[in-house]
């Protein structure tokens, strides 16, 4: 009896295959919404946009654990190998999409419900291109990672780990405070 691994291809398929179905699901629903245009569509659209930002902070804050963890992983081991599997479909299953579905659906919010006016949307916007920014570090890392050419420590990675969680807070005060009217 054989056992399949996670880093095996058909499982890889599957896994994408099941990704691309919630997201197909996940952009039919907006559609549908906005052909169907109810009453409160902004209410349905912003708890879309919370289910997008959820899934992002997931990937976000779950990334770097995973590169503190290959960090301590014997490179061309094959617990490294895992590693750069889970970190490849975190990035291109989760978090790729949960970022883009975030600016599509926070732009028609800030559009819809402020025109891009106020200076606590004009900070969150901000904050928004600095987690994005991030994200592309993350990226980028993944890359590296992938390529056996990490250059840092689980210590740096640990500290990487902050970056999300601080911009994260940051943004959920402007969010509910609105501090900058």
């Amino acid at each position: 009896m054989t056992v399949e691994r996670q880093t095996d291809q058909r499982p890889g398929r599957s896994a994408r295959s099941r990704a691309l179905t919630a997201i197909l699901v996940f952009v039919l629903l907006a559609v549908a919404l906005f052909v169907w245009n109810p009453d409160d569509l902004y209410l349905w659209v912003k708890a879309l946009h919370v289910i997008a930002v959820i899934s992002w902070m997931a990937g976000l804050l779950y990334m770097p654990r995973l590169f503190i963890y290959h960090t301590d992983a014997e490179t061309g081991s094959a617990q490294s190998e895992s590693f750069k599997v889970m970190e490849q479909r975190l990035l291109k299953v989760i978090m790729n999409p949960a970022m883009m579905l975030t600016w599509v659906l926070g732009f028609y919010l800030a559009w819809s419900g402020f025109q891009f006016q106020g200076g606590w949307l004009h900070a969150k916007i901000a904050l928004v291109v600095a987690l994005t920014g991030v994200h592309v570090y993350f990226s980028r890392a993944v890359k590296a990672f992938a390529q056996d050419r990490n250059t840092r420590s689980a210590r740096y990675w640990r500290f990487a780990n902050e970056a999300p969680t601080l911009l994260m807070i940051a943004i959920v005060i402007l969010v509910v405070v609105k501090p900058f009217v």
